[in-house]
């Protein structure tokens, strides 16, 4: 009983702010948060949804990290038309509708510095989705990263207004030794290598496949990594 208070208590704190509707929403729409903010004790950062009026602060991000982002950044093999920013931030609109998939904004003291997605949304018996994430370089190294992965899996499994999702999966590089680090920091079980899962600069590469399920952290996957790094001794 204390561990759900402890919970909700958290979950309160977690997800401020007022939802967004949608008068095309259906069972399954993804009601998006106007913001998720990080609990008391962690580094400050604030998920969000992308919008419009994001397109020149998000351009000059991307811009900044376009060698930091390039090995890891994936295409499309049939060379799709390339979407303006208008036309992307219409597509999300569309998916948060359809109920497959949301993109956030990472933000800092009110600037963006990085990204994180939950696509593939599965419902029914599988409930699960995909994350991946970027961070500027800029701002690499104190946390970001796997502070948004416990975030959304608290929104994506345990917010009351929440998908209700089960298992989030996070599929990276072999040679992705930073995103490694962030599945370990959140304590994701490795599962295998998927063969040519994803196109990547031109190839089919191999990801390496970890997932996180809710009883992994039944008080909340933020709660988790706090505790976890507030007991860490020093290096």
């Amino acid at each position: 009983m204390r561990g759900t208070m402890v919970l909700v208590r958290f979950l309160q704190r977690l997800f401020r702010t007022v939802f967004q509707a949608n008068p095309a929403a259906s069972p399954e729409t993804l009601l998006m948060p106007a913001s998720i903010e990080a609990p008391d004790g962690a580094v400050p950062i604030r998920l969000r949804p992308l919008i419009e009026e994001d397109e020149y602060e998000w351009s000059q991000v991307r811009a900044v990290n376009t060698d930091w982002l390039g090995p890891w950044e994936s295409t499309d093999p049939e060379h799709g038309a390339n979407l303006t920013f208008a036309q992307w931030i219409a597509r999300q609109r569309a998916e948060e509708c359809a109920g497959t998939g949301i993109i956030f904004a990472i933000e800092y003291q009110g600037v963006i510095v990085g990204q994180i997605s939950l696509g593939a949304v599965s419902f029914g018996a599988l409930r699960s989705g995909i994350v991946g994430y970027w961070v500027d370089h800029r701002y690499a190294g104190h946390g970001f990263a796997p502070l948004a992965v416990t975030m959304l899996a608290d929104w994506a499994m345990f917010a009351p207004v929440g998908p209700h999702l089960h298992r989030l999966g996070i599929d990276i590089l072999p040679s992705n030794h930073r995103s490694r680090r962030v599945v370990e920091k959140v304590q994701a079980t490795y599962e295998g290598v998927r063969r040519a899962y994803m196109y990547i600069n031109g190839v089919w590469e191999d990801h390496e496949s970890y997932a996180i399920v809710a009883q992994d952290a039944p008080e909340g996957f933020t709660k988790r990594l706090l505790e976890r790094s507030n007991s860490t001794p020093p290096q």
